[in-house]
């Protein structure tokens, strides 16, 4: 199930002070309860779209994984909501102290417990890539041309892995911290070289972003949105580059500028 669901929902608009009655499409809200060896370990608001790599990104964002292959066993019921994943190892009662726990489609407080896995899993990036200008640009465009379903619905939030030129993977969801799982997902199980890797973002950066991208690797991070001040002191301890504000062509480097070169060399 790889298509973000799209539901139509009747309406009454008003324009010019004129009532209409439509069809209006909305993005899907998808609980996901996570069984981890038999017992529950927390049960996500999503997107029903690349489900397995969600599954992947998150445990590798908490700490419960560090590669693909320490899942023995991965089975999703999309229908019912439930994922079930068998491992090569216990989770010891650290990484499970925290059993239960709800994830909604925001971020910030919803995810109370993510600063305790932050400590094991964050890492500081020592990413020699370079970047233009004009090629920061052009990643954003084209993550924006591949918005369809936030140009359809405007309720969705899109992060890409990208080099300097293409977008290498793009995934969707409701919550802008789920983006970004599906792509530590789709890296971990395609075993994808970070060297010359960096992010695309439609989301604002929070401190729970940044924190997802030293997790990832990645050394440069693009977004059409704002930083807060927690994610620009946190970039800057761990050697992410942030570029908030990409929009048209104006764009804020906030942090780390040395990546980024102002013409093609």
């Amino acid at each position: 199930m790889h298509n973000i669901e799209l539901k139509g929902w009747e309406i009454v608009r008003f324009k010019e002070g004129t009532a209409s009655r439509l069809n209006e499409e909305v993005a899907e809200e998808f609980p996901f309860t996570v069984m981890v060896n038999g017992e529950e370990f927390a049960t996500m608001v999503c997107s029903p779209s690349h489900l397995h790599d969600l599954l992947v990104g998150f445990l590798a964002s908490e700490g419960i994984i560090r590669f693909y292959d320490e899942m023995k066993q991965i089975q999703i019921d999309a229908d019912v909501g439930f994922a079930y994943i068998e491992l090569t190892k216990p989770i010891n009662a650290d990484q499970h102290d925290h059993s239960k726990r709800f994830i909604g489609s925001c971020c910030g407080k919803s995810r109370q417990f993510y600063f305790k896995s932050d400590v094991k899993t964050a890492k500081t990036i020592n990413s020699k890539l370079m970047i233009t200008v004009d090629q920061c640009f052009a990643l954003m465009e084209k993550l924006q041309i591949q918005s369809e379903q936030f140009i359809r619905t405007g309720g969705v939030h899109n992060a890409a892995l990208a080099n300097r030129d293409e977008l290498l993977a793009v995934r969707t969801d409701i919550g802008r911290h789920n983006t970004l799982d599906k792509i530590y997902g789709h890296i971990l199980k395609e075993r994808v070289r970070l060297t010359d890797k960096l992010i695309v973002f439609s989301g604002r950066i929070s401190s729970e972003v940044l924190l997802k991208i030293s997790k990832i690797g990645a050394g440069v991070l693009i977004s059409k949105s704002a930083p807060t001040d927690l994610a620009l002191k946190l970039a800057s301890d761990l050697g992410i580059t942030v570029i908030g504000f990409a929009r048209g062509n104006k764009m804020n480097v906030y942090t780390h500028p040395h990546r980024i070169i102002e013409a093609n060399r």
